[in-house]
């Protein structure tokens, strides 16, 4: 489906992302509450690095579909892709503006189906080369 030097970018992205999201499932284990993100400094330390984490991951699946023409994350609709890369917009021109609550529920509700999904993607090319 797509060509080598394609491929390779694309699995070089989906890997890196993959380290994104278990970077931040290990920094949001000890996060219970938004609230935890401001109880400690290791707390804000952990919402400036997962945000800087959300950040990679939207710029990583933007560049996924600039590479593929907007043809391959729209394969796998159970993710909203849309708020995945809209989230890296937010959070990169907007960052003094953090929402801890939505942070929170990013990491808390929607990380796990994101590394399922890409794990699937990531499965599927390279059953293609």
């Amino acid at each position: 489906m797509f060509d080598v030097n394609t491929q390779k970018d694309l699995i070089s992205t989906l890997e890196n992302i993959l380290l994104s999201i278990q970077l931040i499932q290990d920094r949001f284990s000890s996060i219970k509450s938004s609230d935890d993100f401001f109880d400690t400094k290791t707390g804000l330390e952990h919402l400036d690095s997962i945000s800087m984490r959300l950040i990679a991951i939207g710029e990583g699946f933007k560049n996924i579909d600039k590479l593929t023409s907007h043809q391959l994350l729209e394969q796998y609709n159970e993710i909203e892709w849309r708020g995945i890369k809209g989230i890296r917009d937010k959070l990169s021109h907007h960052y003094f503006d953090i929402d801890s609550e939505v942070i929170f529920d990013i990491c808390d509700t929607k990380l796990e189906e994101l590394l399922t999904v890409t794990n699937k993607i990531l499965s599927d090319i390279k059953i293609e080369s």
